[in-house]
Order: C-alpha cells, then sequence, then structure tokens
C-alpha cells in the first residue's frame, strides 16, 4: 500500500512538474515592437491634388508670320532670350518694298497733279474776277461771264479731286508699309525661345479660315511660371485664394518649396471616365527654383487650409479606427481613446487622452499587436549608431 501511495505521488509530481515545465516552454513570448513618443509640434489640416499638377507658363505663345513667304532669316535659336520687338522671323520681302516704293512714288505724282489743278483753279478765278468788273461796265456778254464760271468751278472741283488722290496715296502707303511689317514677325513679351518649327530657305504659309496650322516660333516668359493643379470637387468648398501651399516637384527631391493659391476655377471639371476636379493655380515664392523650373514638370500640391503650432501630436499612422491608439504600460499594451484635433497625412493633433511622453506603438501591421499583449520596445533604427 505504501508503495503504491509512493508511485502515485511520485506520479503526481512528474505530471505536474511537466505541466509547468510546458508552461513555461510555450509561455507567449513578448512581441517587439516600435514606438513613437507623444510631442508637441506643429499640425495642419491639408487636401492634396488628386493627380499630379503642372507647371505652366502664364505667358506662352505659339507665334506664326500673319503672310506667306520665305523665310530669309531667324536672328534668335531654341533656348535663346528675346526682348519684347525683337525680331523672330523675317520673310523675303522684295516685293512688298517695290509695292511700298511705287505708291511713295504715286503720292509724288498726286501731290504734283493737285498742285497744278489748284494753280489752275487759282488763274481761273482771277479771270473770272477781271471779267465780272467788265460785265458791270457793259463790255462783255453775260454767255462769256457763265463760261467763265462754269471753268472757275470745274477748276475747283480738279483741284478738290486731286487734295482727296493725295490722301488716297498717303492711305496706300500706310497699306504698304502695314503689309511690309508682316514680313516680320517680332517678339511680342520678354522670354525664351522655346521651339522652332521652321529654318532659313523654308515657306511660311499662314493658317486659312477655321483650319489650324502648326505654329512656327514657340515663345515663353520663364518668370511667369505657375502650377496648374486638379483638386477633388469634395475640397472646392474649402479652397479659397490667398492659402498656402506647398510643393513637391520631382527634380527635386526633398524640397517642399512653399506657394500661395492664386486662383480657384469658378466651376468642375466633368470628365467622362475621371473623378470631377476643380483645378486651382499656385505661385511660388522661390524666385531660385522658379529660375531652374521647366513647364510641363510635374508637381504635387498641398493646400494648408490650417494650421496649429505647439499641440501635442503623433504621427497619423499611429490611430486605430480614427480615434483609438495603442500606449505601452510597462509591458503591455493598453488601448486608449483620444480625441483628435487637425490632422494630415503625417501627424495628428491629440486634444485630449494622451499626454506628452507615452509611448504609442507604431507597428500595428500584425494582428498579434492587440490591447493586452506584452511587449517589448524596440530601438529606433538610428539609435546607438
Amino acid at each position: 500500500m505504501r508503495k503504491i501511495l509512493l508511485r502515485l505521488l511520485i506520479l503526481v509530481a512528474i505530471v505536474a512538474a511537466a505541466l509547468l515545465l510546458g508552461q513555461w516552454f510555450f509561455a507567449a513570448q513578448p512581441i517587439p515592437v516600435k514606438t513613437v513618443r507623444v510631442e508637441k509640434g506643429r499640425v495642419e489640416a491639408t487636401v492634396t491634388n488628386s493627380k499630379a499638377g503642372t507647371v505652366e507658363a502664364r505667358r506662352r505663345a505659339k507665334l506664326s508670320p500673319e503672310i506667306g513667304g520665305r523665310v530669309v532669316e531667324l536672328p534668335r535659336r531654341e533656348g535663346e532670350s528675346v526682348k519684347a520687338g525683337d525680331v523672330l522671323v523675317r520673310l523675303e520681302d522684295s516685293v512688298l518694298q517695290a509695292n511700298l516704293v511705287l505708291a511713295e512714288q504715286t503720292l509724288r505724282v498726286r501731290e504734283a497733279t493737285h498742285e497744278r489743278a489748284c494753280l489752275l483753279a487759282d488763274l481761273a478765278r482771277r479771270e473770272l474776277d477781271r471779267n465780272e468788273k467788265l460785265s458791270r461796265e457793259g463790255h462783255i456778254s453775260d454767255d462769256l461771264l457763265d463760261r467763265l464760271s462754269h471753268d472757275h468751278a470745274a477748276a475747283v472741283s480738279s483741284c478738290t479731286a486731286a487734295s482727296a488722290d493725295i490722301e488716297w496715296a498717303r492711305a496706300a502707303i500706310e497699306v504698304a508699309r502695314a503689309e511690309l511689317q508682316k514680313t516680320v514677325l517680332r517678339s511680342p513679351f520678354e522670354g525664351i525661345v522655346a521651339e522652332l518649327t521652321i529654318e532659313v530657305g523654308e515657306w511660311v504659309t499662314p493658317s486659312p479660315p477655321m483650319v489650324p496650322v502648326p505654329a512656327v516660333v514657340d515663345l515663353l516668359d520663364p518668370h511667369s511660371l505657375y502650377i496648374r493643379s486638379p483638386m477633388d470637387e469634395v475640397d472646392s468648398a474649402v479652397i479659397k485664394v490667398g492659402q498656402e501651399a506647398r510643393v513637391t516637384l520631382d527634380p527635386f527631391p526633398g524640397l517642399s518649396p512653399k506657394g500661395r493659391v492664386v486662383r480657384v476655377a469658378p466651376y468642375v471639371l466633368d470628365v467622362e471616365a475621371q473623378n470631377r476636379t476643380v483645378e486651382i493655380e499656385v505661385e511660388l515664392e522661390d524666385t531660385e527654383i522658379l529660375r531652374r523650373l521647366l513647364p510641363g514638370t510635374s508637381a504635387d500640391v498641398e493646400v494648408i487650409l490650417e494650421a496649429r503650432d505647439d499641440v501635442l501630436r503623433i504621427p497619423s499612422s499611429c490611430l486605430i479606427e480614427g480615434s483609438r491608439v495603442l500606449v505601452v504600460d510597462g509591458d503591455t499594451l493598453v488601448e486608449k481613446e483620444v480625441k483628435v484635433g487637425l490632422r494630415n497625412w503625417a501627424h495628428a493633433e491629440i486634444v485630449s487622452g494622451l499626454s506628452a511622453g507615452d509611448a504609442v506603438v507604431s507597428t500595428l501591421d500584425r494582428k498579434e499587436v492587440a490591447a493586452g499583449a506584452r511587449v517589448t520596445i524596440e530601438k529606433p533604427d538610428d539609435e546607438g549608431r
């Protein structure tokens, strides 16, 4: 009986030891997590473009001569700067120059004709005056006086017609000059020649009515650059002219130059198979970047609706379903309800529920990271370097 009891006690002890060993061996190990400290800083409420915006020139012109002709001179090449009034294209103008000379010579002829007609009119007037005196004295007939009066009136009319011919000749000169000026294409503003589509010796053809013809010169003003960006229609009610904006440009990684909203379109674009958007225009404040920007560059725009400085904040990615966080309490995760103020994709303002210095879990991509789990805090990647 004693042996049986002893064996039972030994068996119970072995089972208990096995259970304790299994509990220790299979006990859940602490989960390594990363945390961020609740700190004070700046938080902004922002909206971003629904698709990439574009850098554009506010002053950009596609230019062509008003008349057809053969190109004889291209004083400015692609990439060269021009001032307002500089010659961009010159066409062959010998025929129009000859037309101008012809018009000027015609004016000289008209002036000579006018002078002769008016001299004859003056002579007819004096002849009429002498014969009127003789008629009063009864020395000439009334028929002769009538003929002299008619001759005087005709001479005056010829003088008047010759004067009108002079005005016509002068107008013809202005027309010839205007046509001649059309052979020279000048820069309407200061800028840079972005593109030339012709070469010396080629023929330029003007655009017929209702038939578009590609321009021969693309001129742009690099000092008039701005960013046109489509924003989601749901944000159209909160975006206003004058709001600060932040811009991201692929050619300048790591930089976020500031700008300001200068225009909000008064309508929403309704394009089939696309989200409805409202276009805004943003002008950059950084003149150095503006000098290096190229029209056509893609740009992302973030409009700052409201900003608060020196408030408690955490990364927005630490929020669970918008208003909860996991906080490390000792070696255990505790779920806390928080009140969120301003927020954007980077940070969220914490109005209540957390204190400065609290350790908030930032690694939420594993389902075992939940309230009640035992954890160990991993060191940040840059710690200890």
